[in-house]
């Protein structure tokens, strides 16, 4: 009998600490995401080498639909902020966001997910030059790519991600961020 009994506890506790791994459901999420985004641009304009890079604090609202445990498909508003840099002795700034759409693979590891992502931003974009009195502003739709991992616990999820959003034009544009996701059923 007390076998038994040790058994029957054993058993229920292994099911209790992977309970967080099988519990974790497909289906719609929501969530938002922060972290440090960077801008850099080298271009040649009239014999004079152009370079500005700037980071500033970026976020992102996040809703998938991860239909599969493998698969998902997400839309995001990204705001990467608005960064500045000195270029030729004058302060620019840059603000640059827009809409994403992609598709997300997952390999699931318990209750860690690594995943990938692919997909178009439509991004807006505004360079201004205050002390000069210049502006100019941009838009399009080029390709996003990423990285990531987060840590499922029944329906909320904790995520790391590296971004980079190829927008035309500019060297680099990318973001490090953390943040959560709540799946609904």
């Amino acid at each position: 009998m007390r076998k038994t009994t040790v058994a029957a506890a054993l058993a229920a506790a292994c099911g209790l600490f992977s309970l967080p791994a099988v519990a974790a459901d497909n289906g719609i999420y929501l969530g938002a995401s922060a972290g440090q985004s960077g801008v850099q641009y080298d271009q040649s304009f009239n014999g004079q080498d152009f370079s500005f890079d700037a980071s500033a604090t970026g976020f992102k609202a996040i809703a998938g639909w991860r239909f599969l445990d493998w698969l998902a498909v997400e839309a995001d508003y990204v705001d990467l902020g608005s960064g500045d840099d000195n270029v030729l002795g004058e302060k620019i700034e840059s603000d640059v966001n827009g809409v994403s759409l992609s598709a997300v693979g997952f390999v699931p590891i318990g209750p860690v997910d690594l995943f990938a992502r692919v997909g178009a931003i439509n991004w807006n974009a505004d360079l201004s030059a205050p002390n000069l009195g210049v502006s100019a502003s941009d838009d399009g739709t080029d390709l996003t790519y990423g990285v990531g991992a987060q840590f499922r616990v029944w329906s909320l999820a904790i995520r790391g991600e590296y971004e980079v959003f190829d927008i035309s034009d500019a060297d680099t544009i990318d973001m490090i961020s953390i943040g959560v996701t709540w799946t609904f059923l």
